[in-house]
C-alpha cells in the first residue's frame, strides 16, 4: 500500500515513518519496513540498527512536542502483502479523560479511585483509540493542533 506524501513524516534508508491514514488521533505513527518482510530476522543488520533510534526519536517527540502522556509502541498485524511495521500511539490527558468517561471503563476506574493508579496496563485503553479515532466515523473531537499541523510538528522534529 503507498502511503500518500502528504501523511509521511521521516524516513531511513530501511523504514518510513507515517501518520497513520485513518486516524484522527494527533500523532498516531505508523513505522514500516521497506523490505517486504514480515519477519523481524529478514531484515539487514543497518534495517534493525536505525529501528531503535528511529522509534526512540518518535516517543521523544510525540512527548516533547505533543505532550504525550504516554506512548505506546507495539507490532500488530500479520496480513500478507505487507511489511513488518509498528504502531506508536501517543495518549494524551484528554484521551485518557475520554477513555474514563466511557461507560465500559466506569468498573476500571471505580477500583481505582483512591489508590492513585489505574487499572488498566494499555490494551484497554489501545483499544478505545483503534474504535473511537481509527474507527468512527464521527471521531471526538482532538484537543491540541490538527493533523496537518501535528504531521509538520512531528517532521521538524524527526528531522532535528
Amino acid at each position: 500500500m503507498e502511503i500518500p506524501p502528504q501523511f509521511h513524516v521521516s524516513e531511513t534508508p530501511g523504514w518510513l515513518v507515517n501518520h497513520r491514514i485513518n486516524s484522527a488521533l494527533p500523532g498516531y505513527l505508523v513505522v514500516s519496513s521497506r523490505s517486504f518482510t514480515n519477519d523481524l530476522s529478514e531484515l539487514s543488520a543497518e534495517a534493525l540498527g536505525e529501528l531503535g533510534p528511529l522509534l526512540a526519536k518518535a516517543q521523544t517527540a510525540l512527548g516533547t512536542m505533543l505532550g504525550a502522556k504516554r506512548v505506546y509502541i507495539g507490532r500488530y498485524g500479520h496480513t500478507p502483502g505487507y511489511p513488518i511495521h509498528f504502531h506508536i500511539i501517543p495518549v494524551y490527558d484528554w484521551v485518557e479523560s475520554l477513555f474514563w468517561q466511557d461507560e465500559r471503563y466506569r468498573l476500571l476506574q471505580t477500583f481505582a479511585e483512591g489508590t492513585g493508579e489505574t487499572l488498566t496496563d494499555g490494551a484497554e485503553l489501545t483499544f478505545f483509540i483503534w474504535r473511537e479515532f481509527c474507527e468512527r466515523a464521527e471521531p471526538p473531537p482532538i484537543q491540541g493542533p490538527s493533523l496537518n499541523e501535528t504531521i509538520e510538528l512531528l517532521r521538524e522534529a524527526m528531522r532535528a
